[in-house]
């Protein structure tokens, strides 16, 4: 039965989650306050519920080979329901877009980008990017550095939930 709510131990078992993915459940629940069993029965409710959608390893891109960021802008010719649901289907097959958001204002879809080196993403962006169907604009911006990089998001300032 998935939780109505999140309570105090709930947020604190995902605080922990979001810092440590890999933490065995005895050493959350001694972090959480609470006994392993009563903590496993917990997290297992967080994932059927859909708060916690999966586990992942944050890798450091630039140590393991993609040290260019970009950020695109993406404006489309038409925004009909079909139209943005075939660009993100196509996006979902690019591996250099590791996000894509749909926007309001200026541009319809803003993609976070990563790759080799800044030939590999003019590639992209000529070949590919700038040539699917239905895009008209493109706006890019390469980052220089990543200033700060939070996993998760703030629990603390977080409104309980209706």
């Amino acid at each position: 039965m998935p939780p109505p709510h999140l309570d105090a131990i709930d947020r604190r078992i995902l605080r922990e989650l979001m810092q440590d993915g890999r933490l065995t459940n005895v050493a959350l629940a001694q972090r959480a306050g609470i006994t392993p069993p009563p903590c496993l029965r917990r997290v297992r409710a967080l994932e059927e519920a859909g708060y916690i959608t999966g586990y992942h390893a944050a890798v450091d891109e630039r140590r393991i080979g993609f040290p260019v960021t970009v950020f695109v802008s993406v404006a489309l010719h038409n925004q009909a329901d079909s139209d943005l649901r075939a660009f993100e289907n196509t996006c979902l097959t690019w591996p250099l877009v590791r996000e894509c958001y749909m926007m309001s204002g200026e541009a319809d879809y803003h993609l976070r980008c990563v790759a080799p080196d800044l030939e590999t993403f003019e590639q992209f962006l000529r070949n590919t990017l700038s040539a699917t169907p239905n895009v008209a604009s493109v706006k890019t911006q390469v980052t220089i550095r990543a200033a700060k990089r939070e996993p998760g998001v703030p629990l603390e300032v977080a409104k309980p939930a209706r």
